[in-house]
């Protein structure tokens, strides 16, 4: 590792990503094409990758900047409150009257499990400058969390001020896409699940063990003289932790699921915050497998960000 990583008392964490809110059914299941079912409830709460990792730090007690972009719309002071509420430093985001506020719809069905669909929006039209504007931010904080719900230039410009400053890149690949080598090559650690780990490797992943294969191959193509590593997240079969020098599969943490919409931003805001605190990986990732398990505990996305105590919780019924 050839350059020196910031390590902070007060961990500060710079998240560049979508503010979504999202319209949340309970159903028994999905429709079938052409049919309309009765949902069992509605409900409307925020979202977006971005702001639920930004979240998820901010109430494990890092000081979080947020990056982004929401309209001039009711839905946008849904989300301005709740950045309010969590203390996140929104100076860095701007109001898109022209395109409108994200909207994410989600079926949630009794086992927890979720179909998602999003409309970006605003999210969509963050831009370089907009990044170059909070330069500042990218390069005091001790992590930068990046998604793939904005735009790929706007990222790669916030890489690039991040290893120009010592921080470290972590970017969770979702929803899969297709990465340019130009982004994938300025990560420090990346953070895909099962179907992202799949797409982007070439390799099916199906188990821990298949997944090693896709993460070795992951690493081939993110950042080589910096940390280099994949932590592939497989659910109810745990993570699995790659770096150059080693691999380590951490169990999953068994709850009663209710939900699993966020339990990966809350792993992400989870890790992210453990590193900036100065954390080693092994560690890091454990402290964030059991945010995503309480997590899934909460119904919502935003609502199920854990807090410290609630992770405690977790750990110490294992």
């Amino acid at each position: 590792m050839h350059r020196k990583y910031k390590l902070m008392q007060q961990p500060k964490v710079t998240v560049l990503g979508s503010a979504n809110v999202d319209l949340v059914i309970r159903a028994r299941r999905l429709p079938e094409k052409g049919e309309t079912l009765t949902g069992h409830s509605f409900d409307i709460f925020t979202g977006g990758k971005g702001f639920n990792q930004a979240t998820a730090a901010a109430r494990l007690g890092a000081h979080v900047t947020f990056i982004g972009r929401i309209g001039d719309d009711p839905y946008a002071e849904v989300l301005r409150s709740a950045m309010e509420v969590e203390k996140i430093d929104t100076q860095h985001v701007k109001t898109d009257a022209e395109s409108g506020t994200g909207i994410a719809t989600i079926v949630v069905q009794p086992d927890g499990d979720n179909s998602i669909i999003v409309v970006p929006r605003a999210n969509m039209q963050i831009t370089p400058t907009d990044i170059d504007e909070a330069e500042e931010s990218i390069a005091n904080a001790a992590v930068l969390m990046l998604q793939l719900e904005t735009p790929i230039d706007a990222s790669e410009r916030a890489a690039e001020i991040a290893i120009a400053n010592g921080t470290i890149v972590v970017l969770d690949p979702a929803p899969a896409r297709r990465i340019p080598s130009s982004l994938l090559s300025k990560v420090d650690i990346l953070k895909p699940n099962r179907t992202e780990a799949t797409e982007l490797s070439g390799h099916t992943v199906t188990t821990p063990e298949t997944g090693i294969t896709a993460a070795k191959a992951l690493q081939t193509q993110i950042a080589k003289d910096r940390i280099s590593a994949v932590v592939l997240t497989l659910g109810q079969q745990g993570v699995l932790l790659s770096t150059p020098t080693a691999t380590k599969h951490v169990p999953a943490i068994s709850v009663d699921v209710v939900d699993t919409t966020g339990a990966g931003d809350a792993f992400s805001g989870a890790l992210a915050t453990a590193l900036a605190k100065g954390n080693g990986l092994t560690e890091a990732v454990e402290f964030a497998t059991a945010a995503g398990a309480a997590a899934v505990t909460v119904l919502g996305a935003t609502p199920s960000m854990p807090t410290q105590q609630k992770i405690e919780e977790i750990l110490q019924k294992q």
